[in-house]
């Protein structure tokens, strides 16, 4: 009997015909209410879906059939994962579909503020004729400042040489020789600030990230310069934009991406000429909908068909006993990778993934992609999935070391990862209790018991009376609620430490008051 398809959103004709041509029973059932696809969804073998339908829990628990979830895009927020996962069904989505759509997207606003191209018309519209006014520059022999070397942003580069740009790049997990077959001149961060007349972000948004061109960074940038954000909103302080506008030390500035969306009426930079903006289109072209849709029926056919699996975002082509052994700690790795990012040193060039007690006796190998996933996702603005992250681990010319020991002193089942780069390393451990309660165990010698979830400030401090005390006052003066904390110190006694999950993410300034209290030596915000 044919394997059969549920397409729950809207595909191209193009996309269909691919699964139908593979000898596969395909449904087409648009716009269903969530009770009426629970319904039906236990006939299935397969669900292809956009970003409409809603793959909840719920969902899956009926879907007694259901082998395989394909995503046509590169999000799977509305697939849960972890339900997925734990019922062996694969989900797959299709990273890098639209890197051309969004780099062509990136390339136009340059263009649009080089050669003043909406300000021109809507002066045109007018019914003026103002040439001198909007006489613009040549972007020839300028110079591309792209943050990210990613799919999008090694596209990019492809089309500004073309177009006789020099390109500069700053990418913490890429070897300047690397960037230089893409063409581009690795360096810096405060180095690209200052030498592009063009800067356009291409990096993924993170706690590192977020607000990473800012009004210091902006005042280091060159006088006429262009800054253009086609990637996530939140990169850019807009206020610190505006005003960099306003000043006219920026001549322009263009934005796909806010960090609210759709941006407030009253939005300072809505009001200023030097500035161009879009509402989040950056994969809203024909071709690119078209291709992710293509590529997603491709990939559902070869694995109904020949049991190929590619793109997995959860853990491919186990038996569904070592499936569930694995499940609860899939998230574990991933947080434990995203931690080691965090307290890492810039330059990350090897990674170890060990694996202690009763996993090392079952394929570690799907722990280890899902450590680098969400360690990856820290350092590139790239689709990554549990297929991809060890071969971009390998182009980016970072070590993978996979290690098994048999024997645990503490815990039945022990991941520790290891991040090593230049000038130092970081070092986290994590177990799962039962099957479902995750626990950070290790951080850097610290031995501790913490939740892995939200946002979290680490401290470290002199083993002193009154640390956690000052912590927990200042905290709560600045609004910030204390949900759970763990506590740590050496056994000489020479250094403590506290993981504290808090309810909401501390401003910058509460970090610098932590860091003002006293014997207290390192204070980091994170996001887990």
């Amino acid at each position: 009997m044919a394997a059969r398809v549920l397409v729950a959103d809207d595909l191209s004709p193009e996309a269909v015909k691919v699964l139908q041509r593979s000898g596969l029973e395909v449904d087409v059932k648009v716009g269903l209410k969530p009770d009426q696809l629970e319904a039906i969804i236990g006939g299935y073998d397969a669900l292809a879906v956009r970003s409409a339908t809603k793959v909840t829990a719920r969902l899956l628990e009926r879907a007694e059939r259901l082998r395989v979830v394909g995503r046509a895009g590169v999000g799977v927020d509305n697939v849960d994962l972890d339900a997925a996962t734990r019922r062996g069904i694969v989900v797959m989505n299709t990273p890098g579909g639209s890197a051309v759509t969004v780099a062509e997207l990136a390339l136009a606003m340059i263009l649009a503020l080089s050669r003043h191209v909406p300000a021109a018309t809507a002066s045109v519209k007018a019914g003026r004729w103002e040439k001198k006014r909007f006489q613009g520059h040549e972007v020839a022999g300028k110079t591309l400042g792209v943050v990210g070397l990613g799919n999008i942003g090694s596209v990019l580069v492809e089309r500004a040489l073309a177009m006789k740009m020099r390109v500069v790049a700053y990418d913490p997990f890429i070897s300047p020789e690397a960037a230089a077959k893409l063409g581009a001149t690795l360096v810096e961060l405060d180095a690209l600030w200052r030498e592009a007349d063009v800067v356009s972000l291409h990096v993924p948004l993170t706690e590192q990230t977020r607000n990473l061109v800012d009004a210091g960074v902006l005042a280091k940038m060159k006088r006429g310069a262009l800054l253009v954000n086609c990637a996530r909103g939140g990169l850019v302080d807009e206020r610190a934009l505006a005003e960099a506008l306003a000043s006219g030390h920026l001549a322009g500035a263009a934005l796909d991406v806010f960090e609210q969306e759709p941006p407030p009426a009253d939005h300072p930079l809505l009001r200023l000429d030097g500035f161009v903006c879009t509402p989040h289109l950056g994969a809203s072209t024909e071709e690119a909908q078209s291709a992710v849709a293509i590529a997603v029926a491709e990939q559902l056919a070869a694995f109904l068909g020949r049991g190929v699996v590619k793109n997995a975002v959860n853990v491919p082509g186990l038996p569904p006993e070592v499936l569930d052994q694995l499940a609860p700690y899939l998230p574990l790795a991933e947080k434990l990778g995203s931690l080691a990012a965090q307290l890492a040193p810039s330059g990350p060039t090897e990674v170890t993934v060990e694996v202690a007690g009763e996993l090392a006796a079952i394929p570690m190998r799907p722990l280890a992609a899902r450590a680098l996933v969400g360690l990856l996702r820290h350092f590139l603005d790239a689709p990554l999935n549990d297929v991809s992250a060890p071969a971009v681990a390998r182009e980016r010319g970072v070590v993978v070391r996979e290690v098994r020991s048999a024997e645990t002193q503490d815990y039945a089942s022990l991941v520790s990862v290891t991040l090593r780069g230049q000038g130092g390393e970081a070092q986290v451990a994590g177990t799962v209790y039962g099957k479902r309660d995750a626990r950070i165990v290790r951080v850097d010698g610290f031995r501790l018991e913490a939740v892995p979830e939200g946002n979290v400030i680490l401290c470290e401090n002199d083993d002193a009376p009154g640390v956690v005390g000052n912590l927990g006052t200042a905290l709560g003066n600045a609004g910030v609620n204390i949900a759970r904390i763990s506590l740590s110190r050496r056994d000489d006694r020479s250094r403590a430490f506290a993981f504290l999950n808090v309810d909401s993410a501390p401003a910058p300034e509460v970090l610098e008051r932590l860091r003002g209290l006293p014997h207290v030596r390192m204070v980091r915000a994170l996001k887990l």
